[in-house]
């Protein structure tokens, strides 16, 4: 493999926005159940991108229009282990009308591509697309087999997407030992002279839950001492506003170490006010990955204002941190008392690797060789991703879908917001440093 020019240029960079725009204008929304579109358009347009350049991809359906799109590049040497490069086609719905431009249009605006999933992860389906249709193209072979998966389902726990193949056709993933896909590799500017980039080793666990109150039915108009609705609410209010101890991992340790050595200040987790003061439009991120969480996110009750229920029933967000389960499900418990019955709906593990090994080394060659002053860090993603299915495998996951942001975009707070988008020049970065990695990986 002859060693890649330090001022190349990517031809796939010439049509990775195309590819997320196409991308962007296939409705995938995924409403938690099979109401939605699904993701059969998108596997069928990635599958046909994918054979353009001479590979065989394959299209698996878990159920009715629910399909995940599968391809296996050889390596030059395909005696080494192989390489996962994973991303989701599904996206969590959007409202126009509270758009700025129509999310499921694809314009370019203000110098950055703009629609639901443009972060969340078209943009990395994107670049790979890019990146692996270009090295088809001019028959340069990855160093190692990598496999592609273009998969459904990701936004609902990834049962009709990664979870399906993993526990269906796992024959897909033989020999691969670590993978890539989103949420990391993303700058951070810390200071002139330094810019961060964050990948991710590790996240948070889930446990998605239904909450359940009996009481006693009756008029609406009488007294009622055991009404379900208050009892619920009293509950769900002591859980929001429960504040939730300070659990500081491996990788959060890491990750306010370095972030503290490249802004030259101790950052204490034990004061979280005056830390997260200093990490601008990251803090966010950072901030719900020092504790277990629960969010209320949604209550039922009732059929008529006359009539006083006898159930009522909320649902919540819990996410806890790598060796902590335990902890938040007894937490959990004490905060809601006895009278409430809570079910999961779904419920999956947390996953956390070291940051270190040839991979890592990679994306740090491939940061530098396009932003010289690129430092990659560790950090660990407060939500979930389609990594903890294939952690079931022994695939070591990391995210790692790279792009330089300018300081001012809110990049934390786009994540299944309004006015989703990704700076067009970010895109074009994200494939060269992407094409680079290829080549050390």
């Amino acid at each position: 493999m002859s060693e890649p020019s330090a001022n190349r240029t990517v031809a796939g960079e010439d049509e990775v926005v195309d590819l997320c725009r196409d991308l962007i204008r296939i409705d995938t929304s995924n409403y938690g159940d099979h109401s939605g579109p699904g993701e059969r358009a998108a596997a069928e347009y990635v599958a046909e991108k994918l054979a353009e350049v001479g590979l065989e991809p394959q299209i698996f359906e878990s159920h009715k229009g629910r399909a995940s799109t599968v391809a296996r590049i050889e390596g030059e040497d395909p005696s080494r282990p192989a390489l996962l490069i994973h991303g989701h086609t599904d996206v969590v719905p959007a409202n126009a009308a509270d758009w700025t431009h129509d999310p499921f249009a694809g314009e370019i605006a203000d110098g950055c591509l703009w629609g639901r999933g443009a972060i969340d992860m078209k943009d990395m389906d994107a670049m790979t697309l890019a990146v692996v249709r270009d090295r088809m193209r001019s028959g340069r072979k990855p160093p190692r087999d990598i496999v592609l998966a273009f998969l459904a389902d990701e936004e609902a726990g990834g049962t009709y997407g990664a979870r399906y193949l993993v526990d269906h056709h796992r024959d897909l993933f033989d020999g691969v030992t670590e993978g890539i896909s989103e949420v990391g590799g993303f700058s951070f500017d810390a200071r002139e002279d330094l810019r961060l980039y964050l990948v991710q080793t590790a996240e948070k666990g889930m446990h998605w839950m239904k909450l359940t109150v009996d009481g006693t039915a009756g008029h609406g108009s009488m007294t009622n001492t055991d009404n379900a609705i208050t009892e619920l609410c009293e509950a769900v209010a002591r859980l929001g506003r429960h504040e939730w101890p300070v659990r500081v991992t491996k990788t959060v340790r890491s990750f306010l170490d370095e972030l503290s050595d490249a802004l030259g200040t101790p950052l204490d987790p034990e004061n979280m006010e005056a830390t997260l003061t200093k990490l601008g439009g990251i803090a966010k991120m950072v901030g719900t990955t020092l504790r277990n969480s629960a969010a209320p996110t949604m209550l039922g009750a009732g059929y008529k204002v006359n009539v006083i229920p006898g159930q009522a029933t909320a649902h919540v967000d819990g996410r806890f941190l790598p060796g902590f389960e335990d902890e938040f499900l007894t937490d959990l418990d004490r905060i809601l008392g006895p009278r409430v019955r809570r079910e999961d709906v779904h419920a999956d593990k947390a996953v956390e690797t070291t940051f270190d090994g040839d991979l890592v080394e990679a994306m740090q060659t491939a940061l530098s060789a396009e932003d010289p002053i690129a430092r990659a860090v560790p950090y660990m993603l407060s939500g979930g991703t389609d990594a903890k299915s294939f952690d079931d495998l022994g695939i070591r996951g990391f995210g790692f879908a790279p792009l330089r942001l300018p300081p001012e975009l809110d990049f934390a707070g786009m994540f299944h917001s309004v006015d989703e988008r990704v700076p067009v020049d970010g895109l074009k970065f994200g494939t060269r440093v992407l094409d680079r990695f290829i080549d050390h990986c």
